[in-house]
């Protein structure tokens, strides 16, 4: 028996990352960008900068969301599906990593937002700030295997528990950025509003596909 019905965890997150996300359109409204509390949170946690094993464990962390890591994610976890023979699950999975990840880069290039100045940064970086690539992609990515992976498992606390793991590391991840100095918090709570979309997005599309062919293909 498979789940027809979206895993609570998801749910709950799909409702605050909507909220989120309005909340931010709201303010590029009005023309506060960046956002006022972009700059302190920042030099907050510059200011704080915790122990020695918090700078090592946020770039072991940032690590995480990197296209790198991400695509060995993808292509593991669709290669294991398709040993089980679970073609529909296998393809969802790639498709929605790479239209994913193509959707925020497009972004990415049209915003042309400016990384953040207000502290050094502790990790090099190159391209546009916002949205948070690796706040998009790390829950484009854990998010949507683990929801995928709630349509073909059939313990209920089995499918809780990979929601919530996946929740757990997408928010490790993200954090990490802002600690780094690399991005505003903004970006990456618009990182992870969209990332959470997509896989709700993608959770639904292949439940849709998987009722019309009458099972996995």
């Amino acid at each position: 028996m498979r789940a027809r019905t979206l895993p609570p965890p998801l749910g709950a997150l799909g409702i605050g990352a909507v909220l989120v996300a309005l909340a931010l359109l709201a303010g590029f409204a009005l023309g506060r960008w960046p956002f006022g509390f972009d700059p302190g949170l920042i030099r907050a946690l510059r200011a704080w900068n915790g122990p020695a094993w918090v700078r090592e464990g946020a770039v072991n962390l940032t690590a995480l969301g990197s296209g790198t890591v991400l695509t060995l994610a993808v292509a593991a976890a669709a290669g294991l599906l398709l040993v089980r023979r679970l073609w529909l699950t296998a393809g969802g999975i790639v498709l929605a990593a790479a239209s994913g990840n193509a959707v925020v880069g497009l972004v990415k290039g049209q915003v042309a937002r400016a990384r953040p100045d207000v502290v050094p940064h502790l990790v090099e970086v190159s391209n546009w700030s916002f949205p948070s690539g690796h706040a998009a992609n790390s829950a484009i990515v854990w998010l949507t295997l683990a929801a995928l992976a709630s349509q073909v498992t059939p313990a209920r606390a089995v499918r809780t528990y990979l929601v919530v793991a996946a929740v757990l590391l997408v928010a490790a991840i993200g954090a990490s950025r802002v600690y780094l100095g690399v991005h505003w918090p903004s970006d990456v709570l618009a990182g992870w509003s969209f990332g959470t979309l997509w896989a709700i997005g993608w959770w639904w599309l292949l439940e849709r596909a998987r009722a019309l062919l009458g099972g996995e293909r």
